[in-house]
């Protein structure tokens, strides 16, 4: 089996290219080009990820998340990066991926496949070429939508307040404390 070498672009709002060409084994899994791209630009690795399978207009296809979610089944479901060669997923010769890690950060990376040498193996994958410095991982910053501050729905200060409407219904009469009730 050969190889393939990928350029990962990793999408930035600074506007500089920051990319790195990895050249990895066809018959390596999604895990192993995962842990090569975390290294390649210094991230933890400690978030959660997935591949999709992309097209020329980069568009989400089939999903490789990083752990078994165990979501659902069938031909729609996710596949697994540590069950899942590289080799069974490159559909033609400029295959694109998108990989997204920290899904609340969400870090994307765009890839592509720009090189494919079916005689040549390597012992691991490995970083060919560097361009541009990686952003620290911790300098994305969570936007969290506080849009949400309804203050119409009060519910009272009191517990009672809030279920007085069940009064003395079946059950609920003839006690105040848990402990009270025999059972």
């Amino acid at each position: 089996m050969g190889t393939y070498k990928f350029r990962v672009l990793l999408d930035n709002t600074t506007g500089e290219d920051i990319f790195r060409d990895i050249k990895i084994n066809q018959d390596s899994t999604f895990l192993e080009f995962f842990d090569i791209i975390i290294q390649a630009f210094y991230f933890r690795g400690d978030q959660m990820a997935s591949f999709y399978v992309s097209n020329d207009s980069w568009d989400k296809g089939k999903e490789i998340t990083l752990m078994d979610m165990g979501i659902n089944e069938g031909p729609d479901a996710p596949i697994i990066m540590s069950e899942t060669k590289i080799k069974d997923l490159v559909l033609s010769e400029n295959q694109k991926f998108i990989l997204v890690y920290d899904f609340l950060k969400m870090w994307i990376f765009l890839i592509e496949l720009v090189d494919i040498n079916n005689e040549e193996k390597i012992d691991a994958p490995k970083i060919e070429i560097s361009i541009g410095i990686s952003p620290d991982e911790d300098s994305k910053k969570i936007e969290m939508d506080t849009s949400f501050t309804d203050t119409s729905l009060e519910l009272g200060d009191e517990f009672d307040d809030i279920f007085s409407e069940f009064g003395d219904e079946e059950g609920f009469g003839g006690f105040e404390n848990i402990d009270d009730l025999d059972i």
